[in-house]
């Protein structure tokens, strides 16, 4: 009976610990008046708490303002001590890889990439990744104790009930690679897969034009074209996590054959490639992108055209899933995005266009994070702040090295 009895009481313990800091995650800072009424515990009970997670380095004095329920008899205010551990954020493109460490608030550490060769396979991929992160952990004085979790981005749907990565196009060089299993060998982590666009429209939720939006549709227009949603605050991934596969959406079933076996598909209209092929003629062979961005800047006629088409057949499509879903925001990214209000302009126009009455008005706005690897890294740190199970109950295993009281 007695170890039963101590049980409980480490049980209980640990129960109220997990609290205040879920808490304190959620809506800190807080005074421990604030902690004891939402903890539904004594002060008493909380002093005891937060007495033992300050000398375990979990919970630091705040310097923040107080808020609205400020308690005139408590003093100082309470929050996680951001520097109690660290979580990554990897995401793999087909040419590289980016690797990005932040603390618990979401702030930088550190981040970095490296370019791959697209035709490796993904063994070499994710020891490329684990370099970079090794380094940066190196670099900062982390061990990989410290770490909560990893946010892992791969191109293609992931079939989260399995931890597979589907087929959506012939040569995906993760096709049927069990990524979780795989990045949970190779890092020693809990980690997290997901598809890199959708942690594109994590990043732009948590920390981009998507702040403060619980219901948002991001779409990322690039050499291929894929979506993210976020609704009622968390993100979307359908049945199997195949959600967003925006890009092989038909728009014209007599249309041009694409390689995923059907027929008019968005990409082939709205795509990188497309871009270009569609101005060929008029800059000629061998024009890049950025060549492509510069003279519609500077006001080509020929790039305006192009674009204002690009815009009215995505935005055509955004109608549709605007009368489906009806989204507060719409965030358009990726590199074609880069062409502003000539794709922009367009394609609100379509929206308010084909779109019925009470959804026409949604905010269309550009991505504010940039382009590049980074922002689906940023998505995975994201992840695992948003996403983890239990986020108080894993971090309620730390101890700070150089505890902080």
């Amino acid at each position: 009976m007695r170890q039963k009895s101590g049980g409980s009481l480490q049980g209980l313990r640990r129960t109220n610990q997990e609290r205040v800091l879920a808490l304190l995650l959620a809506d800190g800072p807080l005074h421990r008046a604030a902690l004891a009424r939402r903890a539904g515990v004594s002060r008493t009970t909380v002093s005891t708490i937060v007495s033992d997670l300050m000398a375990r380095g979990l919970v630091v004095q705040s310097d923040e303002e107080p808020g609205d329920d400020h308690d005139g008899r408590a003093r100082d205010l309470l929050s996680i001590n951001p520097d109690a551990a660290a979580v990554v954020g990897m995401n793999h493109a087909f040419d590289g890889v980016w690797v990005h460490l932040g603390d618990l608030s979401g702030q930088r550490i550190a981040g970095r990439g490296t370019p791959l060769d697209p035709d490796c396979g993904p063994a070499e991929r994710i020891a490329a990744g684990l370099g970079v992160l090794r380094e940066l952990l190196d670099e900062h004085d982390l061990r990989t104790e410290q770490i909560l979790g990893a946010g892992i981005g791969v191109p293609g749907p992931i079939d989260h009930t399995t931890g597979v990565v589907g087929v959506s196009l012939p040569g995906e060089p993760w096709s049927h690679v069990h990524v979780l299993e795989e990045f949970e060998r190779a890092l020693g982590l809990p980690v997290a897969v997901e598809n890199n666009t959708r942690l594109e429209a994590v990043a732009e939720a948590r920390w981009g034009a998507g702040r403060g939006v619980r219901n948002l549709l991001y779409v990322g227009l690039s050499n291929g074209i894929a979506a993210g949603l976020i609704l009622d605050g968390r993100l979307y991934r359908g049945a199997i996590g195949a959600a967003g596969e925006l890009g092989h959406l038909s728009v014209s079933i007599d249309g041009p054959p694409c390689r995923c076996g059907n027929r008019g598909c968005l990409v082939l209209h709205a795509g990188i490639p497309a871009v270009l092929a569609a101005l060929r003629p008029v800059f000629g062979e061998g024009t890049g992108l950025d060549e492509v961005l510069s003279r519609t800047a500077a006001g080509d006629r020929a790039g305006e055209g192009v674009f204002s088409d690009v815009g009215t057949v995505v935005g055509q499509v955004l109608a549709n899933l605007c009368n489906l879903l009806n989204p507060e925001r719409v965030i358009v990214g990726g590199e074609i995005a880069q062409a502003g209000e000539a794709l922009l302009g367009p394609l609100r126009t379509a929206v308010r266009r084909y779109a019925l009455s009470p959804v026409r008005d949604v905010d269309v706005v550009p991505a504010e994070l940039g382009l590049g690897g980074r922002v689906g890294a940023l998505g995975g740190a994201a992840l695992v702040l948003g996403e983890t199970a239990d986020l108080a109950a894993s971090l309620n295993r730390f101890t700070v090295r150089r505890a902080t009281t």
